[in-house]
């Protein structure tokens, strides 16, 4: 069975409540090295691929694929790669009615290098994405529903995120924000904005500039971190940590979620995988321990291809891993 018929299958299984992505879209222009550069090193790359990207156009592609109803709400330049992003959309049946073009910009673009272990090095040029302003707070505000799941992350103006946040917490629906990437520790847009989130999604890096602390050297200094960024709001705190999974900490206490096996190409797209995973679990009303494994799950898969959207799984495929974990 291809991907899309996988994907059609997948979409059987309708979830109760909608995934709605407000985020970016970028083309990634990617080069596979040897070993990341050093400043003012020049490398020779042993290939290089252009796929579709961008932080929400792959949670919106992670969530679909997952099963979720998913709405994307960005932004595109007029021109050849904002094309493809969206036929690229199109294919995996992501609901596009809010995806705009803009005259005059070009659409946003990822600079990735990926090591022979596959970790990387990404520079973003926003382009289009700059322009996914409040316009669409009306947008939301006249659909969200009680329920739905909106997922966000900080490639598009946080002043957009903040209010289309807001509409989401007037309307009903639960707030996921992706803290990526982050801005200043202090930003007053960034404080006022994790006052109106549910669940907030941070890296390592991105914990503890937030929190202000060095790593912690155990898994539960890692839980008492995500304990500590509750102060700032968020409902509940999620922190990804790579090959060694994923903390959590809710107003009921904090737990750990162990990695799932992984064979590691390219660890581009494992993030937006968790993130996607996660949402979708929500949207179909699962508890927030079991989105978090959902969301491990995902991250794994998504590491064993090149490239970002390419490499998220289908539902069949996170099920194969969540049953053979089980087993």
């Amino acid at each position: 069975m291809n991907r899309v018929a996988m994907n059609r299958v997948a979409m059987n299984r309708v979830a109760m409540n909608r995934v709605v992505v407000v985020g970016s879209a970028n083309v990634d222009v990617i080069a596979r090295v040897g070993h990341l550069p050093t400043p003012g090193q020049t490398l020779l790359g042993t290939e290089a691929a252009f796929r579709p990207g961008g932080k929400g156009a792959n949670q919106a592609v992670a969530a679909c694929r997952l099963g979720a109803d998913t709405t994307f709400y960005a932004a595109i330049g007029a021109d050849v790669f904002g094309s493809q992003i969206r036929d690229a959309l199109g294919i995996e049946h992501v609901h596009l009615e809010h995806l705009v073009e803009i005259i005059g910009e070009t659409t946003g673009m990822a600079m990735i290098v990926v090591a022979a272990d596959g970790e990387n090095t990404i520079v973003v040029a926003p382009g289009a994405n700059r322009a996914v302003d409040l316009s669409i707070v009306d947008g939301l505000r006249q659909t969200l529903e009680p329920g739905d799941v909106v997922v966000m992350q900080l490639e598009i103006p946080i002043e957009t995120v903040l209010g289309a946040a807001s509409a989401a917490r007037a309307a009903g629906a639960r707030v996921v924000l992706n803290a990526a990437p982050l801005p200043k520790p202090g930003d007053v847009a960034l404080d006022t904005l994790l006052r109106v989130v549910d669940v907030l999604i941070v890296n390592e890096t991105e914990a503890l500039d937030l929190a202000g602390r060095n790593a912690p050297s155990t898994t539960d200094g890692w839980v008492t971190i995500a304990g500590d960024l509750l102060r700032h709001g968020p409902g509940a705190c999620v922190i990804t940590l790579g090959g060694q999974g994923a903390v959590a900490h809710d107003r009921n206490g904090g737990w750990t979620q162990s990695a799932f096996a992984a064979t590691v190409v390219d660890t581009t797209g494992a993030g937006d995988a968790f993130c996607g995973a996660l949402a979708a679990a929500l949207a179909n009303n699962n508890t927030l321990p079991d989105a978090v494994r959902r969301g491990c799950a995902a991250g794994a898969l998504a590491t064993g291809k090149l490239g970002a959207q390419s490499a998220l799984p289908t539902s069949d495929e996170l099920e194969a891993v969540l049953s053979g974990a089980a087993a």
